[in-house]
């Protein structure tokens, strides 16, 4: 569609998504510079490290390709140029920031290789130097992240721009795939005060006798309603600080090591929480979770009340109207339930089917809607309209064609910044 370098498209997405190409190549000579930008340098095996990853990923890559090699240096100096070009501009990157990163890229390769012993075993350090090694490689990132967004953070395409861009690419320009109007009004189904009941009673129940010596992870295994931590004992790994629900974390936080606190009341339910440990911004817990489940009765009342609106929208009630005055989605409600636009290929099978079977202004019998874990409920769905596959316009596409004139516009400024980088700092090739 625009004449852009597909390879500095995936390179620039590449690098730094996780440690993978400085840690591939640890045990590499550290001779073999071959460029020198600022006070930083490339490796050789700072580029060999990216081809492989390409090539990890796409068996095709050649990773003899000169071309592609190139392009990976050229990037490798680019980023060493930002890095620069941050510390002349006294950006800042706090202890904190760093650390919070760190945590973050360790939970990505626990979740990509399945535990730290896996990650230590094939990187051939331990946790604690994988950390200390890999400091500075994140400090440089988030100084990179910092000038960019400093640069181009706000850039957006004017009315002028988005047209110039449409006269510009409009032949190459895709076509606008079928599409949907689609609205809903959320229900959620509420536990009564019966069950919520039994739910703290089990839990609490469950702590006393761990308390009294019951294995922790024994009974995460057997009761837990967190089916992913439950097969870990209830483990759910070393978080950064803010990633759980308040209540969660100011109980976990409060806790010392090994301590187990009282049932936790949160949306998903009650907790039981163990600290294994913590700094001063991560910690370690194992939890039970005891869901209040909602029972077949308060399912029932949800779809009655929403095939009631069904019947008043049938009977000529407006949706959109009911939507602001029924709807429980606080994201929604306010839009008349708007869900947008939306790409018909793009949904589930089961909801795609249910609208294809609607005519527009139809309305579906309840589905079940659970895009908050936490509030499981049911929804109406209104096809308003379907907009068939088209050649994109100004007129009709202006927030798509808004999309890829801002990302165009930004790229070429990336660019242009690039370029007087090249001149205004000092690098050579060795």
């Amino acid at each position: 569609m625009i004449r852009t370098s597909h390879i500095h498209l995936f390179l620039v997405a590449l690098f730094f998504s996780i440690w993978a190409a400085p840690l591939l190549l640890a045990q590499d000579s550290m001779e073999g510079i071959v460029a020198v930008v600022g006070r930083e340098i490339v490796l050789k095996s700072d580029v060999d490290g990216q081809m492989e990853i390409l090539a990890q990923r796409d068996p095709r890559v050649n990773r003899k390709d000169a071309r592609l090699r190139q392009a990976i240096l050229d990037q490798l100096i680019n980023e060493r140029l930002m890095v620069t070009k941050a510390i002349e501009d006294s950006v800042d990157v706090s202890d904190d920031e760093i650390t919070q990163r760190m945590e973050y890229q360790i939970q990505t390769l626990i979740q990509q290789f399945g535990s730290e012993k896996r990650i230590e075993d094939m990187y051939g350090m331990s946790m604690a130097k994988i950390r200390r090694e890999f400091r500075d490689e994140i400090r440089k990132r988030l100084l990179v992240e910092k000038i960019q967004q400093k640069q181009f953070g706000q850039i957006k395409a004017s009315r002028a721009d988005v047209e110039e861009f449409y006269s510009k690419y409009r032949d190459s320009l895709p076509k606008v795939p079928e599409r949907v109007d689609l609205f809903h009004i959320v229900k959620y189904v509420q536990a009564s005060s019966e069950k919520n009941k039994e739910a703290y009673n089990l839990a609490m129940r469950i702590r006393d006798s761990i308390v009294k010596g019951g294995s922790f992870s024994d009974f995460a295994r057997r009761y837990s309603g967190d089916p992913i931590s439950a097969a870990n004992g209830g483990d759910l790994g070393n978080v950064e600080k803010g990633k759980f629900v308040p209540a969660f974390e100011a109980t976990a936080f409060s806790l010392t090591p090994d301590e187990i606190s009282q049932p936790v009341e949160t949306p998903f339910g009650w907790h039981i929480i163990q600290l294994i440990s913590r700094t001063t911004t991560t910690m370690n817990t194992r939890h039970i979770l005891i869901r209040a489940g909602q029972s077949e009765e308060d399912r029932a009342i949800i779809k009655t009340r929403l095939l009631e609106i069904k019947a008043r929208v049938e009977k000529g009630e407006d949706f959109e109207t009911l939507a602001r005055q029924l709807s429980e989605e606080k994201e929604t409600q306010g839009f008349g339930g708007a869900m947008g636009q939306i790409e018909l290929a793009q949904l589930p099978e089961e909801m795609r089917n249910t609208i294809n079977a609607l005519q527009d202004h139809g309305v579906s019998e309840p589905m079940p809607y659970a895009a908050d874990p936490t509030k499981p409920g049911f929804h109406l769905l209104y096809r308003k309209r379907i907009i068939p596959s088209h050649a994109p316009t100004v007129e009709a596409d202006y927030k798509q064609i808004e999309q890829m004139a801002s990302f165009e516009k930004k790229q070429r400024l990336e660019q242009e910044w690039m370029l007087k980088l090249r001149r205004e700092l000092y690098w050579e090739l060795r």
